[in-house]
């Protein structure tokens, strides 16, 4: 499957953001303007979200009205249920998940 350069772009800095933190999963998120946003999921003994909420928070605490794309690179399943419903909230129909590789598995 060949991806758009722009959703190939996103994936590369969910995989960056991963890799640095050395964190279980990465994601990045493109707003209806272009901006992108990445982010790692958070593990705190009082706070847990995951790699694409911190992204999707991110973006609307920004002022993100909607997002274009979401991928997610995780060595886990793929996407919570939760990650699935607020990207649909903001008008993404599928997430990009990926390996962490960068192999498009959806």
């Amino acid at each position: 499957m060949t991806l758009d350069p722009e959703d190939n772009k996103i994936i590369t800095l969910a995989r960056a953001a991963r890799a640095r933190n050395g964190s279980a999963e990465g994601a990045a998120v493109r707003d209806e303007t272009g901006r992108t946003y990445s982010a790692t999921d958070v593990a705190l003994s009082s706070l847990r979200l995951s790699a694409v909420q911190v992204a999707v928070a991110m973006a609307v605490s920004s002022g993100a009205r909607s997002l274009e794309a979401v991928a997610l690179v995780t060595a886990g399943d793929g996407p919570a249920a939760a990650d699935e419903e607020v990207a649909r909230e903001l008008g993404v129909k599928a997430l990009l998940v990926a390996g962490p590789d960068g192999t498009l598995r959806s």
